[in-house]
């Protein structure tokens, strides 16, 4: 189940790391510290362009859409799933780990191409993505994959799902974190906000949100559909600590989800400021491909972009 051929070499490499960023201080002034550090950004690099690959293929072949929106979320699940979470793929179910929860599940292929490429199963298991007797459901559902800790897709389910989760850790007296990403849009939905001000009172600080800021949702700009400004000031008034990071700075991204919690007592909340679509030029900054699916001569023109001589074959 966890053979993975084909799986970058750069992977086996990356150890996730726990409760603080392995990345290698840049203001020591060591030479050896900074091949390191170039070293571990190039290899998590690789790994995102593997991933992006990945996804392309399978919305093309699948004839699926939603493809904006998973690229937009790679270099986040990358920095999860590579260098902060605590996590084993050969043993997903383990009572220490550290869940995550993809509340916008309409983004599962980006997902699902990121426990591919940490080990969690074959990377063949993703021809089942969105096909007709597939194994692997249009939006991210339990049991699917290991490694999928809850069903998702009906936004704004999973802050809520998320915040109990916690709250059982926290009675348990248990040690591991819980992560949720969440769309942007997606903060319109009233359950956030009630999900956002319950963890702020019960200070649950082994809580981790983190919004895909990418300003576009599925009809508009946020901006235009439903202004979320002043976005930090929001969480901030509901008792959770909120920083904003460069959303496909994969450093930056490494160092700030290993700095848990922001603040002791207050849950925290990471903005992350990205692009729908990144990744491929054409896809980029459009709301289109929120809903269109890359044809053939698109694919092969995407997966050029991302360095992919090969064949374009879904």
């Amino acid at each position: 189940m966890n053979s993975h051929p084909e799986r970058s070499e750069h992977a086996a490499g990356l150890k996730p790391v726990v409760g603080e960023s392995s990345l290698t201080d840049m203001h020591s002034g060591s030479l050896e510290n900074h091949v390191h550090h170039k070293s571990q950004t190039d290899g998590m690099h690789l790994i995102s362009k593997q991933i992006r690959k990945r996804i392309l293929k399978m919305v093309c072949r699948s004839g699926s859409s939603h493809v904006g929106t998973a690229l937009s979320i790679v270099d986040i699940l990358v920095a999860l799933y590579f260098r902060a979470m605590n996590i084993d793929p050969q043993h997903p179910l383990a009572d220490g780990r550290d869940r995550f929860l993809l509340s916008k599940g309409h983004g599962c292929s980006a997902l699902y191409a990121t426990l591919a490429e940490r080990g969690f199963c074959d990377e063949k298991t993703l021809d089942g993505f969105s096909v007709d007797n597939g194994t692997l459901w249009g939006h991210s559902t339990w049991k699917t994959m290991p490694g999928i800790e809850a069903s998702t897709g009906s936004l704004g389910h999973g802050l809520p799902i998320g915040v109990g989760m916690a709250l059982a850790a926290k009675l348990d007296t248990k040690k591991h974190r819980v992560f949720v990403l969440l769309g942007d849009g997606e903060c319109d939905e009233g359950s956030v906000w009630e999900a956002a001000l319950f963890a702020g009172h019960k200070k649950l600080d082994n809580l981790m949100a983190i919004v895909d800021y990418n300003k576009i949702q599925s009809f508009g700009s946020t901006r235009d559909v439903l202004d979320l400004e002043p976005f930090a000031d929001k969480w901030k008034a509901c008792k959770w600590s909120a920083r904003e990071v460069d959303g496909h700075d994969l450093p930056a991204l490494a160092k700030v989800l290993g700095s848990l919690p922001f603040e002791a007592g207050k849950p925290s909340v990471l903005l992350a400021n990205t692009v729908k679509g990144k990744g491929v030029s054409f896809m980029e900054h459009s709301l289109d491909w929120h809903y269109k699916c890359p044809d053939k001569n698109q694919l092969g023109i995407a997966l050029g972009e991302l360095g992919d001589s090969g064949d374009s074959d879904a």
